[in-house]
Parts: C-alpha cells; structure tokens; sequence
C-alpha cells in the first residue's frame, strides 16, 4: 500500500501535488486543504467476479417501479415519483424548508406503507418530533435516527429493510475510519458513494440534503452532482410565502422543472393557482406593470413584471436596479428602446423587478418589460385583459416565443384574453384568446399613448 500527499480543492475538488494560494481548476483562492491518499494496486486475478453484461434489448423500463410522494407538486418535478435505487440531492438556503418539505413527503410514503429511514445529523430525535407534532403528522412507519457516522447509518440500513432513506445532511455526515472532517471534499465524496452503491444494488431510494454556497452554489465536489440521479433546489424568499422547487438534473424526468409551494400553519402546500402568489390586488390601477405567460421548465406561469422609471437625482449616473432579471438584457433592452423607439431614458433612475421573488430566464420577458418600462414612463396603465410576450432583437423585432400555445391557455384560463406577441405561423389560438400581432417594437406605441396633464 502506497501513500502520498496531495492538496484537494473543497469548492471543485481539483488536486494539486504542491499548495498553491488559488485553486488550478476552478481559481477560487484560499480552498486547497492537505490530504493523505492511500492507494493499492490489485491484479486483475484477485477480483471476486467478472462484469456481468446485459444486453440492451432484454431489459425493461423501470415505470412501473416509480413511487409517488402523494404531493403533487414534487411527484411533478422528480417526473411522477421516485424511481427505485434513484439518489436525489435536494439542496437550498437555510430556513427555506427543505427539512420540513422531506419530512411532509416522509409521512406520505409512509401512509402508503413505506419504511421511511430519517437521518439527521442536524437535529435530535426529539426535535424532529417536536416538528413532525407541529405539522400534526403521526409519524407510524418513519424511524429517526440521529448520528453523525456514516458506518451507523449503513449498519441501520442493514438491520432492516426501508424503502425511503432521507439523509439531512450530507456535509454533517463522516466515516470514523477516515482522517479529514465532516463537510470536507473526501468525506462527502466517500458517504455519497456508499449510499449510492447501498441504493443501486438494494432499490432503496435515497435523499441527501446538501448544503449551499454564498454564491449560491451546492457546497462540496462538483462531482457530487454528477454521481446522483436528481440535483433539486428549494427556492424562495424568506419575505415571502411562496417556494419554488426546481429540477437542475433529473435523469427519469424533465430538467428544470418547477412546483410550487406556500407556506402554511400546517407546512408546505401545493400551490394549485400560482398566479395568486404574486399577483397585485391594485394591479388594474397601477402603471409600470405587464403580465408574462412565462415558461419553467415546461410549465407555464403568469407572471408580473413591475417597472419604475422617475428622474435621476444624479446627474449623468443614474441608477439601473434589476431583481429577477439578468442585469445584461435589461439594459440591451433599454438600449434598443432608446435607439428604435425614441424614448429617452438617459435622466432616469430605472428599477425592474419580477414580482414574488422569482428569477426569469425566459426570453420572452423583452416585450413585457418593455411594456413596464413604457408604462412607467409615459404614465399609461396597460390594459387590463392583456398579456406582453415576444422577444426583442437588436434591431427591435419582436419575435415569438417557444411553447407559444401552452402559454396561451394558461394566460386564457386566468383571465387574460389579449395577446400582445409577434406573428407565428404554427399558432394554435385556444378558445376565448384573441391576438394582436406587432413585429417591431413601435407596435407598442398604441397601447401607452403619452396621457396630457390636465
């Protein structure tokens, strides 16, 4: 048996034979930690078996193995349930109730007649219960164990047979007969693979609670998210009451995903109208505000985008603020409305933000930002009944979107019949929808006519 010494990163897990202030993989400074690797050459004569190969064609999907949660909203972005011997790594801001949420899913695979493991090496036994009372859950088929060791969740796991195993967190868990500490690059590279080894050849299911980053980031090797089958986040402001779970990785399901949720007295619940988490109650007697039929992952969900446009008190450096909104198409945007519209925003203090502390990727928010910003501007309300999605393009056509149709009916069942977007040949209009097509963005001057003061 050889060793060595080498130095692991504990942002991405890079090696380096020498120390160095900065990592060589991923340039973070200050993350190189010494380790001593152990390692054992072994012949190919003194393997157990020989790899056992399966041909393709004579083995059958695993559909039939998936058990659903019984929550709606996660069966949703975990693809229809769990998929027997499927590793999922759930991860998200402290206090976002990502505990609470695993606990709630515990007592419904538990009320099926699952064998549910919880273990924490967080929280006492006790405290668990102390939640599991306030959510008024009954607990009968949930077995807690609170343990820092990874060799006592193994042995627990082999003293009985569960179906579900929910490890709250991974960072807090070790094995004793390794040198470096819980939370390290080589602690949670060695309990992740044990328990993914545990759950492909025994079909248990497994859940790790991962811990994050400031930068918003799952803490601990890169390689963490390749091993596992599902890598999902828990969003959501604390000021807020609305929770977004999102699918960043699903191998048995749709990548970026959502479901929603709402904080109750009684946890987390499914949220069956979305729109009503963010939606403004003054919204028809407010201006700088327009209502998007955004897309997450292959959900539709309407949207306020809210816009704010007054004279600068700094003269020659005004103020661009842009919460939910990639900073970089916001101001493109405003460019291309300066140039091709005409309008001057060079005075102003500018300040956009997506309602209900959601973050948009989608394209399509150029028109219905740049309906918000008109809005605000000119003093205009937009219309009621009407919704802005399209795409701008430098030269200020408005393109439209992908998934225009299930767009269409979302914004249709909610009350909003008038789409404002460009033309599209392969359009399905759904019943009750009537379109108004712009090709350019001057197509937006008839709705935000300049008011005259009185």
């Amino acid at each position: 048996m050889k060793t060595k010494l080498l130095y692991r990163c504990g942002e991405c897990g890079a090696t380096s034979l020498k120390w160095a202030g900065r990592c060589p993989g991923c340039g973070a400074w200050n993350t190189l930690t010494e380790e001593v690797v152990q390692s054992e050459k072994r012949s190919a004569s003194h393997r157990s078996k020989a790899p056992e190969i399966t041909p393709l064609k004579g083995l059958s999907a695993l559909e039939e193995s998936r058990i659903t949660t019984g929550i709606s909203e996660l069966d949703r972005v975990l693809g229809g349930g769990f998929v027997k011997g499927e590793v999922v790594l759930l991860g998200g801001e402290p206090g976002v109730g990502k505990s609470t949420l695993l606990l709630q899913a515990a007592e419904k695979l538990a009320s099926q007649g699952h064998k549910v493991l919880y273990a924490s090496g967080e929280e006492s036994s006790s405290q668990i219960k102390m939640r599991a009372d306030r959510l008024e859950l009954p607990g009968e088929n949930i077995f807690l164990l609170s343990t820092n060791s990874a060799e006592e969740i193994l042995e627990s796991l082999d003293s009985q047979e569960y179906a579900v195993l929910i490890v709250d967190s991974i960072q807090t868990v070790a094995y004793e007969g390794l040198d470096t500490g819980a939370g390290s690059v080589v602690q949670i590279r060695a309990v992740a693979s044990g328990l993914i080894e545990k759950a492909k050849t025994t079909g248990l299911i497994v859940v790790l609670v991962g811990h994050i980053t400031k930068g918003g980031e799952l803490a601990g090797p890169k390689v963490l998210e390749h091993l596992v089958d599902a890598v999902l986040y828990f969003e959501g402001d604390r000021f807020h009451q609305g929770r977004i779970l999102r699918a960043i990785k699903n191998r048995f399901g749709a990548s970026f995903e959502v479901g929603l949720f709402e904080i109750t007295g009684h946890g987390l619940m499914p949220v069956e109208n979305p729109f009503s988490l963010w939606e403004s109650e003054e919204r028809s007697q407010e201006t700088g505000v327009a209502i998007l039929p955004a897309i997450e992952g292959a959900r539709p969900l309407l949207v306020e985008i809210q816009a704010l446009v007054t004279p600068s008190p700094f003269m020659g450096n005004p103020r661009r603020i842009f919460l939910g909104v990639d900073r970089n198409r916001g101001s493109m945007l405003i460019a291309v409305m300066e140039k091709r519209l005409g309008v001057k925003f060079f005075q102003d203090d500018i300040f956009v933000k997506v309602s209900g502390g959601l973050s948009l990727q989608d394209p399509a928010i150029d028109l219905a930002m740049a309906a918000a910003l008109l809005s605000s501007k000119t003093g205009v309300r937009a219309k009621n009944n009407a919704v802005f999605l399209g795409e701008v393009s430098l030269s200020g056509e408005v393109r439209p979107p992908y998934l225009l149709t299930p767009r269409l009916k979302e914004a249709v069942k909610f009350g909003f019949p008038l789409i404002v977007t460009a033309p599209s040949p392969d359009l399905i209009l759904p019943e009750g929808a009537r379109i108004d097509r712009i090709k350019t963005l001057t197509g937006l001057r008839s709705y935000f006519h300049k008011r005259t003061e009185p």
